[in-house]
């Protein structure tokens, strides 16, 4: 299992780095050579579609997922996102946590990241590959604009 982890700490209130690491068509802007559409009209929440379409031209894959889990951060709860891979190319799951931390908010972002046709003894590199790329989404979402 490629299992990677994120962990961040962010000066922005809780609900506002929710509502940009749940932009999903902006985590194209962090993720090189990729593409987000989201299929399911607003508002988001359980049974949302999300392609990530990396690649050129012709040349890529799908990203397939689904939103399972959906818990907005409140008063004094963290916020909870699931997403399930369900792609050809690309299974396995990520998680979205934010919450407060002091006068900001913290991110722990957990996945599972398999790519169909590669060997098992190369889950490491994967796992690598995956905290470098998507840790590199994480900056770009949750910096100002």
């Amino acid at each position: 299992m490629a299992i990677f982890r994120i962990d961040r700490r962010t000066e922005l209130a809780p609900a506002e780095a929710w509502r940009r690491l749940t932009d999903w068509e902006r985590h194209g802007e962090g993720v090189p050579l990729t593409r987000i559409t989201v299929s399911t009209a607003p508002p988001r929440g359980p049974g949302t579609l999300i392609v990530a379409r990396t690649g050129l031209g012709r040349l890529g894959f799908d990203d397939r997922m689904e939103i399972v889990r959906w818990e907005p951060p409140g008063a004094r709860r963290p916020g909870r996102c699931r997403l399930e891979k369900r792609g050809r190319a690309v299974t396995g799951w990520a998680e979205i946590e934010v919450g407060a931390a002091g006068s900001g908010a913290y991110l722990v972002w957990r996945e599972d990241l398999r790519v169909r046709g590669l060997p098992r003894a190369l889950d490491p590199l994967t796992a690598f590959a995956g905290r470098l790329v998507f840790g590199r989404a994480v900056g770009v979402l949750l910096r100002d604009r």
